[in-house]
C-alpha cells in the first residue's frame, strides 16, 4: 500500500498543479438583460399568452442573464445563459449550458463547441447542438462572423416530438448565420444578421418549411457595462408557423371566429443589458 500511495499521490497532484496557471488566469464574467420580446432565430418565445389578445402583442418582456468562465489564455470556456419563456406548457424558463474552444487561424477568430438548451418542466423542448464559427474583423469594414449549428439530439425544440412518442426526429437540423457589426460613431454600433434554418426531413414532413430569419438594428454603449440595443427581428414563411390566437366558437356544425398569428412576424425589440 505504501508503494501504491507513493505512485498514486503524484498522479493526483501533478494534474492539479498543471491546472493552477489556468485557474490563476481564469476570468468570470456575467450579464443580465431585460428585453421587450425574446425571439430565437426569428421566432417569438412567448406564444401561450395569458389571454388571446396577449398572444399577438409585440410587448412580451423577458428577463435574461448568464455567466461565462474562460480558462485563462487557453481558449477553453464554459457558460450558462437563461431566459424567461412561455411557449411550452409546464415550463417558464430556458437554461442553456455550453462549452467550447476559441483559437486563431491566421486572420480568423475561430470558435467550436457544444450547446444544450434545457426547458425544466417540459423536456420535449430540450435540444443539443454542435457549433463552429469563423470571425473576421477589419478596422475599415467592421466585423463579420459566420456560424453553423448542427442538431445532434433527437428532438429539436419540440418540433419533432420524439419525446412525445411520435418517433420523428429533429436530428440533422442545421442553422447557418451570418452577422455583421461596425461602430459608425463613438459608442453607437450598427448590427445586422441573417440566418437560415434547414429543418430535418421528419420536421418538414409535418408541414414546417425551411426559413430565413433577420435582425437589423443598433446598440449604444453607455459605459460601465451598460448598453441599449434596438432592432427589427423576424422571419419569412409566416404561414408555415401559425399559432392559434383565438380558438373561436364551436357551434356543432363548424368552428367560427378562429384567428391565428405567426411567431415569425417582425417585431421591434429593445434590450437593456448590463455586463458584470
Amino acid at each position: 500500500m505504501k508503494h501504491l500511495s507513493r505512485i498514486a499521490l503524484p498522479m493526483l497532484v501533478l494534474p492539479t498543479l498543471a491546472a493552477l496557471p489556468l485557474l490563476a488566469n481564469a476570468q468570470l464574467t456575467g450579464n443580465v438583460a431585460l428585453t421587450t420580446n425574446y425571439k430565437f432565430r426569428g421566432q417569438d418565445q412567448d406564444m401561450l399568452g395569458r389571454n388571446d389578445y396577449a398572444k399577438t402583442k409585440a410587448f412580451k418582456p423577458a428577463i435574461q442573464g448568464g455567466l461565462d468562465y474562460a480558462f485563462g489564455d487557453s481558449g477553453f470556456y464554459v457558460g450558462n445563459w437563461n431566459s424567461s419563456v412561455n411557449w411550452l406548457k409546464g415550463n417558464s424558463i430556458e437554461s442553456d449550458i455550453y462549452g467550447g474552444y476559441k483559437f486563431k487561424a491566421g486572420p480568423l477568430d475561430m470558435d467550436v463547441g457544444a450547446l444544450t438548451y434545457l426547458y425544466p418542466g417540459n423536456a420535449s423542448g430540450n435540444t443539443t447542438e454542435l457549433y463552429g464559427s469563423a470571425g473576421y474583423t477589419s478596422e475599415a469594414f467592421g466585423s463579420f462572423t459566420l456560424k453553423y449549428s448542427h442538431t445532434v439530439s433527437k428532438d429539436y425544440f419540440g418540433y419533432a416530438g420524439n419525446k412525445a412518442g411520435s418517433g420523428l426526429k429533429g436530428r440533422n437540423t442545421g442553422y447557418l448565420n451570418l452577422s455583421y457589426s461596425k461602430e459608425i460613431v463613438p459608442k453607437l454600433t450598427l448590427k445586422a444578421a441573417v440566418g437560415y434554418t434547414n429543418m430535418s426531413s421528419d420536421i418538414r414532413s409535418l408541414g414546417y418549411r425551411n426559413y430565413v430569419d433577420y435582425n437589423l438594428g443598433a446598440s449604444y454603449d453607455f459605459g460601465n457595462g451598460l448598453s441599449l440595443a434596438g432592432s427589427v427581428q423576424g422571419a419569412n414563411r409566416k404561414s408555415s408557423y401559425l399559432s392559434v390566437a383565438n380558438p373561436g366558437v364551436d357551434y356543432g356544425f363548424g368552428t367560427f371566429g378562429a384567428t391565428y398569428y405567426s411567431p415569425n412576424k417582425a417585431r421591434f425589440i429593445l434590450t437593456l443589458t448590463k455586463t458584470l
